[in-house]
């Protein structure tokens, strides 16, 4: 697919329509608009382009006046390690979440995939939404392409990726290919992929679509979600502040979204039954209905090095507990 191809399969995900703040309670519109927000943000491109987003919200919907602050965190200054071989939890968020604590920031802007799926004491995540394409984006480089099926990449091809969740399908997909890891902010993966390092990479079509990034020259495929399934979270944005500011609480929840609030409920609540943060080789995605949620999992099996197989499920139930514990039964039954 050509890079204007690309984009144009991306035309249709537009960001919510935002209702307009209105009169709260007596006080509070003067006094959170009187306020000039701290937004802290990680500094890659697209980091800043997503608190950007989150800025003009609240900008647009609540008169609210911000600037944003740059954060590094540890994902950030460990860039030469794969997310496997990181201990703890919160490489990309605890350092935002330790400056909202500290009253450094108003608010954090995160991608919720990078977001562990409990929050510390005195934070809350006050709004969801802004999701963007969910799918995964297979980039590969001009005569790497053979034959067809999900990765049709030539035998022996190298595909680059640190995601435990995308090596569990790349080897279920594609057993030929030579799974290396891959780091860097997304401008940098895909230099990496141009400058011969890799023959194809996998990335969140989220982060493409957002920067506005060119794909010529690239061979560019969008992979199904019934055929190559996303991280939990995957395309949306979160926005965590602390659980005292009630005025900033209620201009916030004006930007969340019901029914992306749903179907990250399924996919976390099932990340969050398995204790286990972004190295657990997990992938999700739910659609809610008005007649229930589908909730779609996938889970590698495993040492990290060699993998064993990959668990699938594909369940329909009537609310987000219902679902996440059928999910949940089913991708564990016989462990």
């Amino acid at each position: 697919m050509s890079g204007n191809k690309f984009f144009a399969a991306l035309a249709g995900f537009e960001l919510p329509r935002i209702p307009l703040c209105g009169q709260q309670r007596s006080g509070f519109f003067l006094e959170v608009t009187s306020r000039r927000l701290i937004i802290g943000s990680r500094g890659s491109d697209l980091a800043l382009i997503q608190a950007g987003i989150v800025q003009t919200a609240l900008q647009n919907a609540c008169g609210l006046r911000s600037e944003i602050k740059v954060i590094r965190t540890e994902g950030d200054h460990r860039e030469h390690l794969g997310f496997d071989q990181m201990e703890g939890r919160g490489f990309f968020t605890k350092e935002l979440e330790d400056a909202l604590l500290d009253q450094s920031i108003d608010l954090a802007v995160h991608s919720l995939k990078d977001l562990p799926t409990t929050q510390p004491d005195g934070l809350v995540i006050g709004a969801v939404g802004f999701r963007a394409d969910r799918r995964e984006l297979l980039l590969m480089l001009p005569g790497v392409r053979m034959g067809t099926g999900v990765l049709p990449i030539r035998s022996g091809g190298r595909i680059g990726t640190s995601s435990t969740r995308r090596k569990a399908q790349i080897a279920y997909d594609n057993l030929t290919l030579q799974i290396l890891d891959l780091r860097g902010n997304v401008p940098t993966r895909i230099r990496k992929l141009r400058d011969g390092q890799y023959d194809a990479i996998i990335i969140a079509a989220a982060g493409v679509e957002r920067l506005g990034l060119d794909m010529t020259n690239l061979d560019t495929t969008l992979l199904d979600l019934e055929d190559f399934v996303p991280a939990p979270g995957q395309g949306v944005l979160a926005i965590e502040i602390r659980n005292d500011d009630h005025d900033l609480a209620s201009a916030v929840a004006k930007l969340n979204s019901p029914p992306v609030e749903t179907e990250i409920s399924a996919e976390r609540g099932l990340l969050k039954r398995f204790g286990a943060g972004c190295s657990l080789p997990l992938g999700a995605f739910a659609v809610g209905s008005d007649t229930g949620i589908r909730l779609v999992a996938v889970l590698g099996t495993g040492n990290g090095k060699t993998w064993g197989g990959l668990k699938r499920v594909d369940v329909t139930a009537g609310s987000v507990e219902e679902v996440v514990k059928s999910a949940f039964a089913a991708l564990t039954r016989g462990d």
